[in-house]
């Protein structure tokens, strides 16, 4: 029940960019019915994949180690030698601890969330601030917050090392070898806009104002665009869009060539004998019947067209089928990596790709359309995942299907209330001026609603525009995996068996909002503990590793609720000094945020932002 709410909806950002950015409120009933049909149609898709991704042994979710971990130390007896640490007090002293800790990085020394060593050498230099600075592409920045290392990738004592590897070449070859190649070398007028930003520009470097070209009804308005210009964004920003188009293709070339023998076996056994000893321990109980999911679903997607066409979502009911047909499309060939490797490719950038050229200049519509159809097969994803950990634990499966509903509706409903109660109540919420409440996920789904929704694909990256190029990372990352593939097969047993092209190609999906300097820190630690602890401290591995970082988890999270709601939520900041300022790199910061121009820019005059080149 946990698993299900952990993680904010999705669909709370359409609901914040509509409230905050496009001044749209469709009121409590058609918000709340938003995010519980995005949250539960990917549940009856689930169901149907489960003889493929939950039942045999080689799907091992390893998210689920941790948790396991976490509950064999809670619950096993363990008879050990005098002196030896049980599980259970190694816990119990890591979440202490944990707990203790975190106050520093929250609340009382923020600052080494991100030190910024070598942008100290000399803090007003703009290249050393946009290479060093935390804000930029993060080189030598350390941090020793455990919340900020694993925000946006989880924790990395749970990934397989060989996926750590292929994570690392990708975001290495991404963030530290193609974006300053493509920066410094100007490639799209790059100089005139911060290296690292989800902002948006006009072509001579102002801030973007998109409601200056939208029509009362939020649509784009064809003469005040031509007036304005065209949209430019970040160099990080366009060439991240371009290593998710080669991980889309990717997917399903990889998929095709490794796991084709696979899928086609399992198909043809279908509800066959399994070799998995969990599956087998599991057939003690009544399995959910596939019409449960499958009328699940139908009347998931029945209501989720309701919405769509009586709230002005601007997507017709075609649309909501075409989203979840994408869904379910993929959700086979995502699911097979990330039953194995513990990362999930995003289907973001294909959903609203598509929906940009169906729909040009809708961006409520683009949004929404992404959301069905990405969150779709996340949240099937999700699903599978817990339908594993209750094989592992042995939980009755209707017992398992009952309580992820169950924790989804509860779920939808505190995250739709928490929502409603911060827009009411955070003065300049989803702003640099915001505090603690800058909402850096909800600033680049607006950012995309207007790339892909208000100008659209055709506009953004057609023949004409100057950012057509990326087009071509569609055939790369169809290409790309095929010589990779053939020499494996040619020379088996060397290195290439662990190159994985699509979580190469994908690690990077989630920057922006993540930063650099969060992937380096994060495959550090995964360097220590999966290569390092796990070849030389192999017990110790094995005893406490997924213990720890069940711990690490808990102690965090119950200190954050802590800090947030005795002293966050009532402005009771911790006095001012050294370690409370995060700005110690000065230009820092203006290379995430910019500057927000004072006035509201009009097509015909517009307010400058602060230029990386000054």
């Amino acid at each position: 029940m946990a698993n299900c709410g952990a993680g904010t909806a999705y669909a709370v950002d359409i609901i914040v960019i509509q409230r905050v950015f496009y001044k749209q409120n469709f009121g409590f009933l058609a918000n709340l019915l938003l995010i519980l049909t995005t949250q539960l149609v990917g549940y009856g898709m689930a169901g149907i994949l489960r003889r493929y991704l939950v039942y045999p042994a080689a799907m091992i979710w390893p998210s689920n180690l941790a948790t396991v971990a976490l509950f064999n130390t809670l619950h096993r007896h363990e008879e050990l030698a005098p002196g030896q640490w049980t599980r259970q007090k190694f816990f119990a002293v890591c979440v202490i601890g944990s707990f203790v800790y975190y106050w520093i990085p929250a609340y009382i020394f923020p600052a080494i969330t991100t030190l910024t060593l070598l942008c100290y050498i000399q803090p007003s230099n703009v290249v050393l601030s946009q290479l060093t600075g935390s804000q930029g592409l993060g080189i030598g920045v350390i941090s020793l917050d455990w919340n900020t290392i694993t925000a946006f990738l989880g924790s990395p004592l749970i990934t397989p090392w060989w996926a750590q590897v292929n994570i690392m070449i990708g975001f290495i070859l991404f963030a530290w070898v193609m974006v300053p190649i493509a920066y410094y070398l100007d490639i799209w007028n790059a100089k005139t806009y911060p290296i690292l930003t989800s902002k948006l520009f006009t072509t001579d470097g102002y801030y973007y104002d998109t409601m200056s070209i939208l029509t009362p009804t939020k649509t784009l308005d064809e003469t005040m665009y031509n007036a304005y210009g065209p949209l430019r964004i970040a160099t990080f920003f366009a060439i991240g869009y371009g290593v998710g188009f080669a991980g889309l293709t990717a997917i399903l070339t990889h998929t095709f060539l490794y796991h084709r023998k696979q899928i086609w076996a399992q198909w043809k056994e279908a509800r066959g004998a399994s070799q998995d000893i969990h599956y087998k321990l599991m057939q003690a109980y009544k399995e959910v019947p596939e019409w449960w999911y499958l009328a699940l679903f139908s009347i998931t997607v029945t209501l989720s067209i309701v919405i769509c066409e009586v709230w002005d979502y601007g997507l017709p009911w075609w649309c909501v089928l075409l989203a979840v047909g994408i869904s379910a499309l993929f959700s086979l060939p995502i699911g097979l990596i990330q039953a194995v490797t513990n990362q999930q490719p995003g289907l973001n950038i294909l959903t609203e790709f598509i929906i940009g050229y169906i729909l040009p200049g809708r961006p409520i519509a683009n949004v929404t359309f992404k959301t069905y159809g990405y969150i779709s097969m996340s949240h099937a994803m999700s699903f599978l995942g817990d339908l594993k950990l209750g094989q592992y634990m042995k939980i009755p499966p209707r017992i398992m299907f009952m309580t992820q509903l169950i924790g989804t509706f509860v779920a939808g409903f505190i995250n739709l209330i928490t929502a409603n109660w911060l827009l009411s109540t955070r003065p300049n919420i989803c702003t640099p001026e915001g505090g603690h409440f800058t909402c850096l996920s909800a600033n680049v789904f607006y950012s995309a609603s207007v790339i892909w929704g208000v100008i659209a694909p055709e506009r953004m990256f057609g023949s004409t525009s100057i950012y057509h190029p990326l087009m071509y990372f569609f055939i790369a990352g169809m290409v790309i995996p095929i010589p990779f593939y053939l020499v494996s097969r040619r020379f088996p047993g060397t290195i290439l068996d662990q190159i994985h092209i699509p979580i190469l190609l994908t690690a990077t999906g989630m920057m922006p909002p993540a930063r650099p300097f969060q992937y380096a820190n994060w495959l550090v630690i995964g360097f220590c503990f999966q290569f390092c602890v796990k070849r030389y401290r192999n017990s110790w591995y094995q005893r406490f590793n997924y213990v720890l970082s069940a711990a690490l988890d808990s102690g965090v999270a119950v200190s954050a609720l802590m800090i947030f709601f005795t002293l966050q939520v009532h402005e009771i900041d911790f006095p001012a000094w050294w370690g409370t300022n995060m700005n110690h790199c000065p230009l820092d910061k203006a290379n995430f945020y910019g500057q927000v121009p004072s006035n509201k820019p009009k097509p015909v005059a517009v307010v400058p932002a602060i230029q990386n080149n000054n």
